[in-house]
């Protein structure tokens, strides 16, 4: 059973560590870490190292990040790790994305989130399903456990806004 935001947070707490330099992250055990109140303490967390090579502005500005809104999201039959969601982007159509968060929440409690999608992907089939982008997420590691965000915003931004 992985530990829950609660258990780590109170963990963290009762003892004091050494500061430490961001390091690689080695794949690890999934941990939850998304109750509003947890603090983690910083010292522990290990994060990717940035790319050393550029991406051309021009290359970059070709992602189209958008707020987009869960309107379902359900696990998928025979995976341990997707997740398949309903979107409104702010079109007329609804937006399928599949994404390997099963570890870190449960469907039920993305329902109703406003996250952050790249929507000009080429749609990616999944399990059998089409996947039309991808959610994002903060990764990191944190006390040999692999910790993952759904970058989650305010509720009043409206869907189909553009991220810059």
């Amino acid at each position: 059973m992985k530990p829950t935001a609660e258990e780590l947070a109170k963990k963290a707490s009762a003892q004091p560590a050494p500061a430490t330099q961001p390091t690689a992250v080695q794949p690890a055990e999934p941990v939850a870490v998304s109750a509003e109140s947890v603090q983690l303490d910083l010292s522990k967390v290990k994060i990717e190292p940035l790319f050393a090579d550029m991406v051309e502005f021009d290359t970059f500005a070709k992602s189209d990040f958008r707020v987009v809104k869960v309107e379902a999201c359900e696990a998928v039959p025979k995976s341990k790790k997707l997740l398949k969601f309903t979107l409104n982007d702010g079109t007329d159509k609804k937006r399928t994305i599949l994404s390997g968060i099963h570890n870190y929440y449960e469907p039920e409690e993305l329902v109703g989130k406003t996250c952050v999608a790249i929507t000009n992907l080429p749609t990616r089939m999944m399990m059998g399903i089409p996947s039309e982008g991808m959610l994002i997420s903060a990764v990191y590691e944190y006390e040999g456990h692999e910790g993952l965000n759904l970058l989650m915003l305010d509720d009043v931004i409206p869907a189909g806004a553009k991220l810059y």
